[in-house]
């Protein structure tokens, strides 16, 4: 039986992970030390005899007993409300967590799998977003704490497939979606369900003609498990490539949550990207892999996910 320690295991994206690892069979351990991940999200997992949980703080040091065959870093805070309350934690997510797993992998020779970000391209001025970009980043902004950190985490990974020949893998996530984001998450997703489940006015940021692309929680974990298959040691993108501007997207969840909540206009924070758009090109190539789950079915997943968080009929 393969085994796999996934950090950041009860988090949004990680506890799915761990699910999916499960189901394919590994014996899993989750980490967390639960500043922005969430014990409900591993309600069912506790059941399973296959699944440990261990409340750690990946950014020191830790060890694990017995063979390791996978460390999949899923460890961050990764909102703009947590780039904000959370700086410092998230700038050591990015590194000493980083530096933490990679010495575990190290030490067990295992595979690594690091969960980077679109983050990393910042505010692009190349679109859509391809692998070999590098990027047009505020190094000194406020989500400087987690796209530096995460810039970092894959020079950091690279050098450890240079040096010590670790086998690594780099995902660059772009907007994902799905059951168990955060409601006070600060994202787009989890701020237009909840303001339109209780009547509120939905809060668009500029004049929302900024553009973004939603990937489904089931499709991004498909392209973790597939690109864990590949052999390949450098960054590869994982999003839906289907581009939405937010004041269309605002209108959606209205539409889609039945809601007669009305939009409003705030102005656009600091250095928010005003294009975000992968290029899959070399996950098709690479994995075979693209997004199979349209937006209004993954929404609709979605909305009764955060229609039971509230409390909402």
């Amino acid at each position: 039986m393969k085994r796999a320690v996934v950090t950041g295991g009860s988090g949004f994206i990680g506890s799915h992970l761990c699910e999916r690892l499960i189901w394919e069979g590994y014996e899993v351990i989750a980490l967390d030390n639960l500043i922005t991940g969430d014990l409900h999200n591993l309600t069912d997992l506790k059941k399973e005899r296959k699944f440990d949980f261990l409340r750690k703080d990946a950014s020191k040091p830790f060890k694990i007993a017995g063979k390791v065959d996978w460390v999949y870093d899923f460890a961050s805070p990764a909102s703009p409300i947590d780039y904000l309350e959370l700086p410092i934690e998230t700038m050591k997510a990015g590194s000493f967590a980083v530096y933490n797993s990679l010495e575990l992998a190290k030490a067990k020779g295992a595979h690594f799998f690091f969960a980077s970000t679109s983050e990393t391209y910042g505010d692009p001025v190349v679109h859509p977003q391809k692998e070999d970009y590098w990027g047009n980043v505020n190094p000194i902004g406020p989500r400087a704490v987690y796209d530096e950190a995460k810039r970092f985490g894959e020079a950091m990974v690279s050098a450890y497939l240079r040096y010590y020949k670790v086998d690594i893998r780099i995902i660059r996530i772009f907007n994902t979606y799905g059951p168990r984001m955060r409601l006070r998450d600060g994202r787009v997703v989890p701020n237009f369900v909840s303001q339109a489940l209780k009547g509120q006015n939905l809060t668009v940021f500029g004049d929302g003609s900024q553009t973004r692309s939603f990937c489904y929680v089931d499709d991004l974990v498909e392209g973790v498990m597939r690109l864990s298959s590949a052999q390949y040691n450098k960054p590869v993108n994982v999003g839906n490539p289907t581009e939405l501007k937010i004041i269309e997207f605002a209108r959606k969840i209205v539409e889609l949550t039945g809601s007669r909540s009305k939009i409003v206009f705030l102005p656009l924070p600091e250095d928010d990207p005003k294009q975000r758009k992968p290029n899959i090109g070399l996950a098709k190539k690479l994995m075979g892999w693209q997004p199979k789950v349209s937006l209004d079915q993954g929404m609709r997943l979605t909305i009764e996910f955060f229609k039971k968080k509230l409390g909402v009929k």
